[in-house]
């Protein structure tokens, strides 16, 4: 079932609209023609069938480039910058080529009789239209459809940049402190009529839930800190990584679920099985505290199988990033578009330096004893343990393998060189994926080990006669 999430900020006045779309609600229909697990080089034919057939290509900026979907410009670039690396098996998966998008947000603008509901027009403010869009899941452009009506027939008025009338950013959200705003009743018919006319009593379920997000801020900043559960189920859930993920409407999730799991069942062979982990990005140790309910709820549902330690933290990993690795054998990177942090790429490159200090020290980020870093102590008091399984506190190992997702490729070619000049790191593996079919976009999985690696030598010899 899908989860659209709809927003508005400023007395009756829509902006922007945020929609979440399960992949296994996908409608029932010939799926076009995809292609998977690719292996470089050579580089396929230009072909017609890998082609966008958009018909907002030309006026909508969502997209890129139009021909060659299964295979962007950028990968023969990252081919080559890998094979000077000494990896020559990079290989690149891209999954479904159209209709990947399970998440969108779309600006609103235009009037109430005729709202536009879409993308900025590169290098404008001006709304282009696209309800036929070929990347998003057909129940998003549904549930985009369904609003289009709810803003004409409640009178709902888009935001008007010229005139100033306000913000509307994602999911309902309303320029309001809360919900006993003036306006409330705007709100309310407005996420009302979506649930008679898309929820589960109408003739097309294509809403899972409605929620309110309460902003009063004029800054970019989307959401506000208040929510309001408006209609339907509590919990959206996806099925990534062989296990069930719950996400609040607040929580960060890939738009390519589906390139996403791949990724996932793909970083799953390079962890032993029985090692520590440490995921400084989603992280385990977490920057945003609103995933704390979502990481509780995803621990319930693990299989019973899953017999390890699984902690949850509220911390800022780029303070003291040492204090997290120690006692991990994998750590896991998975940074926004600008890379790693200063102090972490700092932390990774003078390991080997720090090793004996770690070995020294009585110092550990799960102590409490004599503990005064305010940082590690917040994030104490925001934990979750999940599991009877504890690390002892006297491990002071430090990990050997360093596996880095990352969605921009620019940012992880200045880490990774980073990394390896230090020679504390070599690069084993490397896999691309098509998060973002029409654009040149890359996902990468870089899989580091500890150490600088290079090519074992054979040793040389006669062979000995077998003896008759």
């Amino acid at each position: 079932m899908p989860l659209c999430l709809l927003s508005t900020r400023p007395p009756s006045s829509l902006t922007l609209i945020t929609c979440h779309a399960s992949p296994g609600s996908l409608r029932t229909h010939p799926s076009p023609p995809s292609t998977s697990s690719l292996s470089l080089p050579p580089t396929p034919p230009p072909s017609l069938t890998c082609a966008l057939h958009c018909p907002h290509f030309q006026s909508c900026s969502g997209c890129t480039h139009e021909f060659n979907l299964h295979r962007p410009i950028i990968v023969d670039e990252a081919t080559d910058f890998f094979n000077t690396l000494g990896v020559s098996d990079f290989t690149f998966d891209t999954c479904r080529l159209w209709e990947w998008r399970c998440r969108a947000k779309l600006a609103v603008r235009g009037s109430a009789e005729s709202p536009l509901i879409g993308l900025y027009q590169e290098g404008t403010h001006n709304v282009v239209d696209i309800p036929q869009c070929k990347a998003h899941h057909p129940n998003i452009n549904a549930a985009v459809e369904l609003l289009r009506r709810g803003i004409t027939e409640l009178n709902v008025e888009p935001y008007d940049e010229d005139q100033g009338t306000g913000k509307v950013q994602v999911s309902l959200v309303w320029n309001s402190r809360n919900e006993s705003s003036p306006n409330s009743e705007k709100l309310n018919a407005l996420a009302n009529f979506l649930w008679r006319n898309g929820g589960p009593k109408s003739n097309v379920h294509l809403i899972h839930s409605v929620w309110a997000n309460f902003q009063t801020s004029t800054n970019n900043i989307i959401f506000g800190n208040r929510w309001r559960h408006l209609l339907g189920e509590r919990d959206f859930w996806e099925h990534v990584g062989g296990i069930d993920i719950a996400l609040a409407p607040s929580s960060f999730g890939q738009a390519n679920t589906r390139a996403f799991d791949i990724l996932l069942r793909k970083l799953q062979k390079y962890v032993p099985f029985g090692a520590s982990v440490a995921d400084l990005s989603v992280k385990c140790i977490e920057i945003n505290k609103e995933s704390k309910l979502s990481f509780e709820k995803t621990a319930d549902r693990l299989p019973k199988i899953v017999d390890s330690s699984i902690s949850w933290h509220h911390a800022d990993a780029s303070k003291e990033p040492l204090s997290w690795m120690v006692g991990s054998d994998v750590i896991v990177v998975d940074p926004p578009r600008k890379g790693l942090d200063t102090s972490l790429v700092d932390a990774l490159q003078n390991i080997k330096s720090v090793k004996h200090k770690a070995k020294s020290s009585s110092e550990s980020p799960h102590e409490v004893k004599d503990e005064k870093r305010p940082w590690i102590l917040r994030a104490r008091e925001d934990s979750v343990q999940i599991g009877s399984k504890t690390t002892s506190v006297d491990s002071q190992a430090l990990p050997e393998t360093l596996i880095y997702i990352s969605c921009g490729w620019e940012s992880f070619k200045e880490d990774c060189k980073l990394l390896l000049s230090s020679k504390a790191w070599h690069l084993e593996k490397a896999h691309g994926y098509n998060f973002f079919p029409g654009t040149q976009s890359i996902e990468v999985l870089a899989v580091f080990k500890r150490g600088q690696g290079g090519l074992k030598k054979k040793k040389l010899g006669k062979k000995k006669k077998k003896r008759l």
